[in-house]
């Protein structure tokens, strides 16, 4: 994740520095793709947020304007209008990254006026292509597996949540899944994550276990 998000930036800064007004979209790519990332989001979730959908958390009041975030477009079910749910930000970093695309570069865009957040050079909200499009870009330009694809930045976030600690349920209300079932296929923890897991457990059993000349 980190390769691949120093690369999208890496990309801004090419472009810019030729002096091309490119550099506006290819910044917007860049913040989409760390935002679609730390709130787990899926493609269209991401493409339709609008301007109006973050909001103060109570609760975490450090993360000012950007506490939460409203998913007005969340996977149905078939026959059903598609999900709402709030999602908590989590990261320190992420405020910044919105913040400044809203207020510094965004203003820049050609169809600034629309409510959506990320508004395409030639319409008032960005397309899926474009997501699809810029992702295999940058995967492909690191060497990436070519297996990877938008959906694996949502992987990345319910996996790296799981390994920060965070409760498997908050995790599964973070994403929206209905069954914890779901949110366990897409969790792939690291060898390492798994040996300091296991690290723990043994440590605080020898810790528990009666010693000599100890008393209960």
């Amino acid at each position: 994740m980190e390769a691949f998000f120093d690369h999208a930036d890496e990309e801004v800064l090419r472009v810019r520095g030729k002096g091309r007004k490119g550099w506006l979209p290819a910044f917007r790519d860049a913040a989409l793709f760390k935002v679609a990332y730390a709130y787990g989001l899926r493609r269209n979730e991401t493409r339709m947020l609008d301007l109006t959908d973050f909001g103060v958390n109570p609760e975490g009041r450090e993360f000012g304007e950007y506490g939460t975030v409203l998913v007005r477009y969340g996977k149905a079910k078939k026959g059903s209008p598609p999900k709402r749910r709030s999602v908590l930000t989590v990261w320190h970093w992420t405020p910044g990254i919105v913040e400044e695309w809203i207020s510094e570069v965004r203003p820049g865009m050609r169809h600034s006026t629309s409510r959506a957040l990320w508004p395409s050079e030639r319409g008032p909200r960005l397309g899926l292509q474009r997501l699809d499009s810029r992702f295999a870009a940058y995967r492909d330009a690191l060497g990436l597996d070519p297996a990877l694809e938008f959906h694996s930045l949502r992987r990345s976030y319910i996996t790296h949540l799981i390994e920060d600690g965070h409760d498997p349920l908050f995790v599964q209300q973070q994403v929206g899944h209905e069954h914890a079932s779901t949110t366990a296929i897409y969790t792939c923890v690291s060898s390492d994550f798994r040996t300091r897991s296991l690290r723990r457990v043994l440590d605080a059993t020898i810790e528990a276990a009666p010693r000599p000349g100890r008393t209960s």
